[in-house]
């Protein structure tokens, strides 16, 4: 009669017997952040999937994806927040400009935003 579970000494993993008759180790995930992933954090994992497999598995088996998801989304997020504040202050785009011309000051804002998206989706997100 084969035992339903076991510890093997040489490796330090519990093993479990499954319905098959193989026995399987009893392996968990470390516990992952539970804040959900902004658009930058997803956008990294699907180019990860999509163009970086392995790295994509050795992050994810070894516990390390989740963080990794959020650090690229603060960072990328962090970073279109300061590009988008240096370019409206380079340009002059201020609250006086957005009292006088609202559309004009949110159409400047958008496309200083989109530029900055360029630009961290680059340097960070597709690296």
């Amino acid at each position: 009669m084969m035992k339903d579970k076991y510890y093997n000494e040489a490796n330090g993993l519990h093993y479990t017997l499954a319905e098959d008759g193989c026995y399987y180790p009893d392996l968990e995930l470390p516990p992952q952040d539970p804040r959900p992933l902004g658009k930058y954090g997803l956008m990294r994992k699907h180019y990860l999937l999509e163009h970086r497999k392995v790295q994509f598995t050795i992050l994810l088996t070894s516990g390390k994806l989740s963080a990794e998801l959020h650090r690229v989304d603060d960072e990328a997020r962090d970073m279109v927040n300061e590009i988008v504040a240096q370019m409206a202050a380079k340009e002059g785009t201020d609250g006086a400009l957005k009292m006088r011309d609202q559309m004009r000051w949110v159409g400047l804002m958008n496309n200083y935003k989109a530029c900055a998206e360029e630009i961290v989706l680059r340097d960070i997100v597709y690296t």
